[in-house]
């Protein structure tokens, strides 16, 4: 191999697309549109346009009218603008809120917040694939539920959520969904336009945008509380100047996000390392087998522990599960959920592809961690593959 390292770790997050960083270059540079957009003048004119146009290149790609897309600095503060904004906007009325255990932290957390200001939380627990029924929502609904926050595509396993059946069930109730689709662009469809979502959290970094620019979309009519103050930018829901050459690069990255021409290629090449991992003996998938996105492979190697996998391949980029949760001594929360032992979670490692990956770049990571497996175990002293505890 000619690169350094070999990146399989997209989930986390993804390089800069060339033609996405030409278009923030545009808005960065004395001769083009930097100027601040709320500015009256016609440079500062000329930058709100550039936000108005990316604007509309977001919500196309996920089918959504262009005044539904509020600026937010990523998926974490959309996640916790909703969250917060919906239940602090209709406390009179509600105040129970429902999510899952397999959620983002950025949403686990903002429920724990809501909790210690006196809200009630519902957190519903997955199947051994990962998967959330739709029935367990509408059984958890209560006559005070507000809110509803349910992941689209879960960031350790990929499991994909039927958001469609279950925003039936809570506009059936008329109980507002939140959806944390920060892993989605790109990879499955986010067609806005038939799920009935009410706030949908979206961010740039994980399709080949920038760092600290998201978005949320909100349904027009939902009421949100802004949870900061000192602007009218963003309908004075989220205050604060526009990071034109950030949103212009969102823009421009969700335009180049082809679900339908970059889906094939990312499971042809996540089925590839499935197929030469698989021979491992004892190795198993995490999550559903295939209610999931194109682009994450979490697999268990037991009788292996992964930091010292992760180390022993160390010119492989590939992770343990959240990069938010990296530093955190315990087990993935999220395979715990699942039913994972801790010493079966500690011994998972997730893989995820992206535009970039070569073939030859797959096949070498088969060969390294076959071959790193084999020298742990043999070091652990022969622990058998089917190890289970």
């Amino acid at each position: 191999m000619t690169k350094r390292t070999i990146y399989l770790d997209y989930a986390a997050t993804t390089p800069v697309d060339p033609a996405v960083a030409a278009a923030m270059r545009e808005c960065l540079e004395p001769d083009g549109n930097f100027a601040n957009p709320s500015s009256s003048h016609s440079a500062g004119q000329r930058a709100l346009g550039r936000v108005e146009e990316a604007r509309a290149q977001i919500a196309a790609r996920v089918s959504a009218p262009a005044d539904t897309i509020w600026f937010t600095s990523g998926a974490t503060e959309s996640d916790n603008l909703a969250i917060q904004g919906a239940m602090l906007a209709h406390r009179d009325q509600g105040r129970h809120l429902i999510t899952s255990r397999t959620e983002h932290k950025a949403v686990l957390d903002t429920a724990a917040a809501m909790e210690k200001q006196g809200f009630e939380v519902t957190y519903l627990v997955c199947d051994s694939d990962g998967l959330i029924a739709p029935e367990q929502v509408a059984a958890a609904i209560k006559d005070d539920t507000t809110l509803v926050s349910i992941m689209h595509v879960n960031n350790e396993t990929g499991v994909v959520q039927d958001i469609t059946a279950i925003g039936e069930c809570c506009r059936s109730r008329a109980v507002l969904l939140h959806v944390d689709a920060a892993q989605s662009i790109g990879k499955v469809p986010v067609p806005l336009d038939q799920w009935a979502a009410d706030l949908v959290a979206l961010t740039a970094h994980k399709v080949y945008g920038p760092k600290g620019i998201g978005a949320l979309y909100v349904r027009p009519g939902t009421k949100l509380a802004p949870l900061m103050y000192g602007g009218a930018q963003e309908r004075g829901v989220r205050p604060g100047t526009l990071a034109t050459h950030q949103i212009v690069g969102m823009g421009q990255a969700y335009e180049l996000a082809d679900t339908d021409r970059e889906a094939p290629v990312l499971a042809a090449m996540r089925d590839r390392l499935w197929a030469g991992l698989s021979a491992i003996d004892g190795v198993r998938l995490n999550g559903h087998p295939t209610q999931r996105s194109p682009h994450v492979l979490n697999l268990v190697f037991p009788g292996v522990d992964g930091e010292s996998l992760r180390l022993g391949i160390a010119e492989i980029a590939v992770s343990a599960g959240a990069a938010c949760n990296a530093t955190a001594p315990e087990a993935s929360h999220v395979l715990s959920a699942l039913g994972l032992s801790d010493t079966l979670a500690g011994s998972s490692q997730r893989f995820s592809v992206g535009r970039f990956t070569e073939p030859a770049e797959i096949d070498y990571t088969i060969e390294r961690v076959t071959a790193e497996v084999a020298r742990l175990r043999e070091l652990a002293g022969g622990a058998p593959a089917w190890c289970t505890n």
